[in-house]
This record gives C-alpha cells, sequence and structure tokens, in this order.
C-alpha cells in the first residue's frame, strides 16, 4: 500500500517535471541565445554611429572598445576588413549587410551581427560583432544544470511528502486490518479507531457498526440458548416425573392432565424466550392481555403445592387493584415464575406475593424471610445466581422481560429479601362516546 502510494506520487511529479522541465530548458537556450544576439546587435550599432563617413579617404575610423569576450571589425564595401577584428573577408552576415539590412547570423562557431554604416542614402561599410557560440552554450548548460537542481529538489520533497502522506494513508488501513484479523481470531471486542481521513473513518464506523450488529446478533443467541436451558430444566424435569407417577397409577387421565398442563407452560415459555431472543429493531410478537386476578390465581395454583411440599407458605394479595386492569400474560408470568422460583430456592419462610395499584402502573411484590447479600445490580447479571455467583440466569431473563414490556425489576429489599415487578398496565372500560364515536380508553 505505502509503496504504491509513493509510486503513484512519484510518478504523477516525475510527469509534471518532465511537462514543465523540458519547455523551460528550450526557453532558457532560447532566451540566451536571443540576448547575445541582441548584445551583438546594440553593440554593433553603437559603433556603426561612431563611423567616420570619410574613412574611405583615409580618414582615421575608430571603433569602440568590445566587450569581453566580442570582437569589433569595419568592412568596406569589397567585403575587406578595415579596422577592428574579424576574418580578413567578409562573410555571409557582412554581404547581407551590405543591402542595407541587420543581419544576424552563425558562422565559424560564432554568433554574428552585422550593422551597415549609411552615409548619403548609401551603405559605405559594415560594422561586424561576433562572439563565440561555446560562450553561450556554456551560459546554457549552466542554467540546465539550475533547472536539474531544482527539479531534483522537488523531486526529493515529492518522495519526502509522498512517503509522508503514504504513511497518513496507510497508517489507519492497517489498524483496520488488525482489528478485522482480531475478529477472525474471535475478539468480538475489537473496534477500528478513528483516523483524520473522512473516507477511512467512514469505514471504519461501518466496520464499527457491522461488528456491533454481529456481536448483539451473537450475543441474543447464546442469550436465547442460554434462557431456553435455564427455564426449561425445571418444566421438563416436572413434566418427565408427572409421567413416570402417571405410569404408576392404574388411571393415567390425571398424570395425563397435568403432563398437558405442564406442556403448554413450556410452549408459553418458548414464545417467551423467543419474543426476547429476537434483535433490538426488529418487531416483537404481541403477547395477549390477561387480567391481574386471573393471573396471579393461575400463579398461586402452579406453585402453592410446590411450596406446600417444602414446608412453606405462598400468600397472594391484591391492594385495590380494579378488574379491568390487565397486563402481558406470557412476560408477566415468566417473570413471575423466575422470582418465585429464587424464592423457593434461596429463599427462606413464607412466600407473599402483593400488588399495588400504582395508576399508569402495577407493582408486584415478591417476599420471602430470608436475605440477600451482594450488589442488587450484579444479581441481575448473567452468571450470577441468588446471593452468590454462579451459572444461573433467571433474574437476567426476568429484568430482560421486564424491560422489553417497558417495565422495571429491582430488589426493594435485601433482608428480609423483596424484588419489585413494575408493570405499565391497560384499563378497559366503557365510558361516553367522543366526538367520533369512539368509547374513551
Amino acid at each position: 500500500m505505502r509503496q504504491r502510494v509513493v509510486r503513484v506520487a512519484l510518478t504523477a511529479v516525475l510527469v509534471a517535471l518532465v511537462l514543465l522541465a523540458v519547455p523551460l530548458a528550450l526557453a532558457i537556450r532560447s532566451s540566451l541565445y536571443a540576448g547575445q544576439r541582441d548584445a551583438l546587435e546594440r553593440a554593433a550599432l553603437a559603433a556603426a554611429v561612431r563611423v567616420n563617413p570619410d574613412y574611405a579617404r583615409g580618414d582615421p575610423a575608430e571603433l569602440p572598445a568590445a566587450a569581453s569576450g566580442q570582437r569589433l571589425g569595419l568592412y568596406d564595401p569589397r567585403l575587406r576588413l578595415h579596422t577592428g577584428t574579424g576574418p580578413r573577408t567578409g562573410d555571409d552576415a557582412v554581404g547581407r549587410a551590405l543591402a542595407g539590412k541587420v543581419t544576424r547570423d552563425s558562422s565559424g562557431g560564432e554568433l554574428v551581427a552585422a550593422v551597415p554604416v549609411s552615409h548619403a542614402e548609401q551603405v559605405i561599410g559594415v560594422v561586424r560583432a561576433s562572439s563565440p557560440v561555446a560562450e553561450v552554450r556554456g551560459r546554457v548548460f549552466a542554467g540546465w544544470a539550475v533547472l536539474a537542481g531544482v527539479a531534483a529538489v522537488a523531486l526529493t520533497v515529492a518522495v519526502l511528502v509522498a512517503r509522508r502522506q503514504a504513511r497518513a494513508l496507510a497508517a489507519p488501513l492497517e489498524d483496520l486490518s488488525r482489528h478485522c484479523r482480531a475478529v477472525a481470531e474471535g475478539d468480538l471486542t475489537a473496534r477500528a479507531a478513528p483516523s483524520t481521513i473522512a473516507e477511512i473513518d467512514q469505514v471504519s464506523r461501518t466496520h464499527n457498526d457491522m461488528l456491533h450488529s454481529l456481536t448483539e446478533l451473537l450475543r441474543h443467541e447464546r442469550n436465547f440458548t442460554a434462557d431456553a436451558s435455564h427455564q426449561l430444566r425445571t418444566p421438563l424435569t416436572g413434566l418427565q416425573l408427572t409421567l413416570e407417577a402417571g405410569l404408576a397409577q392404574d388411571d393415567t387421565r390425571p398424570a395425563l392432565e397435568e403432563a398437558l398442563a405442564a406442556t403448554r407452560r413450556l410452549h408459553e415459555t418458548v414464545e417467551e424466550v423467543l419474543r426476547l431472543s429476537r434483535p433490538a429493531g426488529l418487531p416483537r410478537p404481541v403477547t395477549p392481555d390477561r387480567p391481574v386476578r386471573e393471573l396471579l390465581a393461575h400463579a398461586e395454583g402452579r406453585w402453592h403445592g410446590l411450596f406446600a411440599r417444602d414446608g412453606r407458605r405462598l400468600e397472594v394479595a391484591v391492594q385495590d387493584v380494579p378488574d379491568d386492569v390487565r397486563v402481558p400474560g406470557g412476560p408477566v408470568t415468566e417473570i413471575l415464575n423466575v422470582l418465585l422460583d429464587n424464592a423457593r430456592v434461596h429463599g427462606r419462610g413464607t412466600v407473599r406475593v402483593t400488588v399495588r395499584d400504582l395508576d399508569d402502573a402495577l407493582a408486584f411484590d415478591i417476599a420471602d424471610e430470608g436475605a440477600m447479600d451482594g450488589d442488587g445490580v450484579r444479581l441481575f447479571g448473567r452468571g450470577h445466581s441468588g446471593g452468590g455467583p454462579g451459572a444461573g440466569i433467571g433474574l437476567a431473563l426476568a429484568r430482560d422481560l421486564a424491560v422489553s414490556l417497558g417495565g422495571r425489576l429491582s430488589l426493594a429489599r435485601a433482608a428480609p429479601t423483596m424484588f419489585t415487578l413494575l408493570v405499565p398496565v391497560r384499563r378497559e372500560h366503557s365510558g361516553p362516546q367522543d366526538d367520533t364515536g369512539q368509547g374513551s380508553r
């Protein structure tokens, strides 16, 4: 990844340097040559205006001193060198200048500028200025060397910037790859850290959201398995004992009726566990509402014999609860079963179930004469059972069921132990018709 980013960056820089450096190198060469020719032409013009028109009749013809690396010479109309320096016979540039035009040329390894000397509208001579081509070529090479140095510096800076950017781009992706590898090895708590690159952060957030969804799905599956095994173990044992007792009797009808009732309870338990196991965001099946008194009578009928078998009492009391109050039957029944089973296994003495009316909710108090040690919050964690750590998950399941109803389950008192379940209620009664013809609720 990093090498690829560096290669791409260097390729782009090299293409840009070529596209800029080649035209610039040509421009440097052209500019230096043109500048030298302009300098020669100015020198020749300056010398031409100082030439005495009577030099052909023997008067002296003086030329200004030539600049370093330049040669100045005055040629007569016969192309002979009269004064100054230069070839003894004028070249093509001098011959063309005799026609009255300023001429630029290169010959014999020199750059040449020839300027005609005029008098009385006649050309009476030519001033020739020249300089070696090698001198200009040396300046061109020097300019190209500077250009190459600038290009090398630019390329070096580009390499450093490209490597830094490659690290900045690759580091978050490498981190994301490490987290994916950790997830593949079983660490579902691994999360990709944010970076400074928006696009990579978006990928990281999507990865984390996907991992969170998978974790929740796996948690729901594990909870379902644990809840099902926990809630079905006792009813299945009771069903087995009922069937075995029925086999030992001549009249098996009571045993079959009890087994059928146990089967119905198993079916309701499975339905509630399945309903609770659905991931968040998915609609859950609506459980039918049941009157509170009917629900309590059913719970008392199921658990009274079990407590009596252990030499304990079960008391159920309803305080000022109207007959029209209804609660979700399946979940509340399952929660009461968990709490009563917890009181039977871990509690002591008489167990009291009291229902209080709180207008918009009902409070179910399940109390016994035992004591509960430990933190009331940890008590509802999975892997905690009764008053000490264990493998039970009944209270955790009951809490989740209560939350799914919009209610709450808490430890109201540790000694003597009392759990309180708050459940939103629905009241059904007839009333005056409203404007839409519907009865009020």
